[in-house]
């Protein structure tokens, strides 16, 4: 596997805006895809915190790939009490809180606001 130094990406979404991931990170980690709580509609936010709006709703049962992670709006969940958000799309992220990751810190690099 080739490892990036130094470098980043930028991943385009369909509305046309951007986010900075390393490209260490794009190269090293194959597409994972993780469970949101069972029974839960998930707010998906334009930015890492509860007073960002809500983008789009995640319907039950959905599973999100997590592009990387960054610090936000500490929020309750199922799966804990966290700062944690995981950006999901580009300028979407949800609270790790409701996403099961089975880890209560970081598994994805941070993102580059």
């Amino acid at each position: 596997m080739k490892t990036w130094n130094r470098r980043s990406v930028l991943l385009a979404g369909a509305t046309g805006a951007f986010i900075t991931v390393s490209a260490a990170a794009t190269a090293d980690a194959a597409v994972r895809y993780y469970p949101v709580a069972p029974g839960y509609r998930l707010n998906v936010r334009s930015g890492p915190g509860t007073s960002y709006p809500i983008v789009r709703v995640l319907a039950e049962g959905a599973q999100v790939a997590i592009l990387c992670q960054t610090p936000g709006t500490t929020v309750t969940g199922p799966y804990g009490t966290s700062n944690i958000w995981d950006c999901i799309y580009s300028g979407e992220y949800v609270s790790d809180t409701y996403v099961q990751t089975g880890s209560d810190g970081y598994i994805r690099p941070r993102c580059a606001l």
